[in-house]
């Protein structure tokens, strides 16, 4: 779980004298980047981003600033618009192609996270923390088992519910031992976070650059040496500072609920639905998703009366069922339960952006950024940027700007923008959830302390990108 320009950028935008014209429908445009409604656009756009930044702090969730944010952007730019009649329906069309690409993912998410709320109503997270709690491993092996488990699970769950579900397990077996409790957070943000940049279902940004068809489904997967990597060097230098204790196995029992197994088989078809329309039928993934979605419900329906039906019998619990087995189900709580703040600041961002770049911002970034820069700096740069501002507007802006890059390249900067919010504690929403989780042994300053092994595994990464996909460059 980051902004689209750097900061450097930002000042270069209200700097330069220079207004780049656009090629096709937007020579028709407006160049409105040194006009009074272009810097008051990008400064409303700031100070909402600094106050989402401010979010831990303030207790305002991100996505009301970025929502009145892109309520006024895009008013201005209508208010400029309409003394010209001959061009007043242009912010309109680009108003409305926005909110397509952001329904197409809002949708996608939608599906994946009522997905993942609706196995952990059934109680499938929670079998597994137990498990690994009453395991018996020692301190390092759990440090080992923990960060495994995140960087494999957040390709196809998101790196938040990895994160929290691994946290739980450390918490629960180093009670008492804030050293293996704080390296072991920083070994599951920064697994989670490469584990979900080799995957398009991994993170919003992955989701995104596929969506965008700038990299094919398959073609993730040549970053998952690059992504294990990133996740391997740290991991094997924290290793030597873990506690080589054996802590006392909690005995704990957790059975899953009724239907738990057969929705884990659901999600892996609704995934499979998802890549064959795109793949095969050449629709958008979320259509697949969407179907999935229907299946799902169907078979809460199914659930619900059969339940009913138990219910009504009196049939006794026995050794065969549990008592989730007469646990109703209804996946409208998973729909309820989706991270509706994160969909919704998606929104803000999606709008805010695409008003930045409809004024032409994003013209004079990509000019800064990929052409005086190059593409391989400005990619790395993207990723040190995610360590401290969220990736989805960063991401959402590289690709509003269409650079003309290799493939390799866009891999690149699918690598950076996924991992290197792993350098610094609040760079990925993961990090920021477990300083929450496990609040007095993971801080930011613990995290700090081994950022620099951290950024060993970032540029291990990129190196060993630019490697193995040298033919892609």
């Amino acid at each position: 779980m980051r902004l689209h320009l750097t900061l450097p950028c930002l000042f270069l935008l209200f700097l330069s004298p220079v207004a780049l014209a656009t090629e096709g429908e937007a020579l028709s445009r407006l160049d409105l980047t040194g006009s009074d409604i272009g810097y008051a656009a990008l400064m409303i756009f700031v100070i909402a981003y600094l106050l989402v930044m401010a979010e831990e702090f303030t207790h305002l969730r991100k996505s009301k600033p970025v929502i009145i944010a892109a309520g006024v952007i895009w008013g201005m730019i209508a208010w400029a618009y309409k003394a010209y009649p001959e061009l007043a329906t242009l912010p309109e069309h680009a108003v409305r192609e926005n909110l397509l690409e952001y329904a197409e993912l809002m949708l996608f998410l939608l599906v994946a996270m009522t997905y993942i709320n609706s196995m952990e109503e059934r109680q499938v997270f929670e079998a597994l923390r137990a498990r690994l709690v009453g395991s018996g491993f020692g301190l390092r092996s759990l440090f080992w088992i923990t960060g495994l488990l995140a960087f494999f699970i957040s390709p196809v769950a998101d790196n938040l519910t990895t994160a929290l579900l691994m946290c739980a397990v450390v918490l629960a077996v180093g009670a008492g031992n804030p050293k293996f409790i704080a390296l072991s957070c920083i070994n599951i943000v920064v697994a989670a976070n490469a584990g979900g940049a080799f995957s398009p279902f991994g993170d919003i940004t992955t989701l995104m650059v596929w969506q965008a068809g700038q990299v094919d489904f398959w073609q993730f997967f040549d970053l998952f040496v690059p992504s294990a990597l990133n996740f391997l060097i740290p991991a094997s230098i924290m290793h030597f500072a873990v506690p080589n204790e054996k802590p006392r196995a909690v005995e704990e029992t957790v059975l899953m609920r009724r239907g738990a197994k057969r929705i884990i088989a659901l999600f892996l078809l609704t995934i499979g639905l998802a890549v064959s329309f795109h793949n095969y039928l050449l629709l958008p993934p979320v259509i697949g998703m969407l179907t999935g979605m229907g299946l799902l419900k169907v078979f809460g329906y199914y659930l619900k009366v059969s339940c009913q039906r138990r219910m009504r019998l009196g049939q006794a619990i026995s050794k065969e069922f549990s008592a989730g087995d007469v646990v109703p189900f209804d996946v409208f709580k998973g729909v309820a339960r989706a991270e509706w703040d994160t969909l919704l600041f998606f929104y803000g961002v999606v709008l805010c952006v695409g008003g930045l770049g409809f004024i032409g911002y994003l013209a004079l970034a990509s000019e800064v950024m990929y052409q005086q820069w190059g593409p391989t700096e400005a990619n790395v740069a993207v990723g040190l940027m995610s360590s401290v501002v969220d990736n989805i507007p960063v991401m959402f802006a590289v690709l509003s700007m269409e650079p003309d890059m290799s493939h390799g390249q866009w891999l690149l900067v699918t690598l950076t923008a996924g991992v290197g919010g792993s350098l610094l504690s609040i760079g990925s929403a993961a990090g920021v959830a477990l300083m929450g989780q496990a609040r007095g042994y993971y801080t930011f300053f613990s995290h700090l302390k081994w950022t620099p092994v951290v950024a060993l595994g970032y540029a291990g990464s990129i190196y060993a990108h630019f490697l193995i996909n040298a033919d892609l460059f």
